[in-house]
């Protein structure tokens, strides 16, 4: 019998723009996804400037709190921890970003 329950169902969609090989390594943890400042902005091919201006917007703007939704990273030869957004930001961004590969995002 197959699992009904929204609450069991795991789907994973791909992002694969027409006619380019995007291909990001992101981390998978707590059942989402999670993209750096710079991984966003390969994603939506922008200056990473674009991303953190969204990004200061939508916590500006509470559209997102910022505690829940922002991880830091320690990552190997560096001192400094990086922050990362999980998919309700990511996607909150790819709505903000006025670019054809935004506008495919959305799609």
């Amino acid at each position: 019998m197959k699992d009904t329950n929204p609450e069991n169902i795991q789907d994973i969609v791909i992002f694969r723009p027409k006619g380019t090989k995007v291909s990001l390594e992101v981390k998978l943890k707590g059942e989402t996804v999670w993209l750096t400042q710079g991984q966003m902005a390969e994603l939506f091919i922008t200056e990473r400037s674009v991303i953190t201006k969204h990004l200061g917007n939508i916590f500006k703007t509470r559209e997102l709190d910022q505690k829940s939704n922002v991880q830091k990273l320690h990552t190997a030869n560096s001192d400094k921890p990086v922050q990362i957004y999980n998919l309700d930001v990511i996607i909150s961004v790819g709505y903000r970003i006025n670019s054809k590969r935004g506008t495919q995002f959305r799609i």
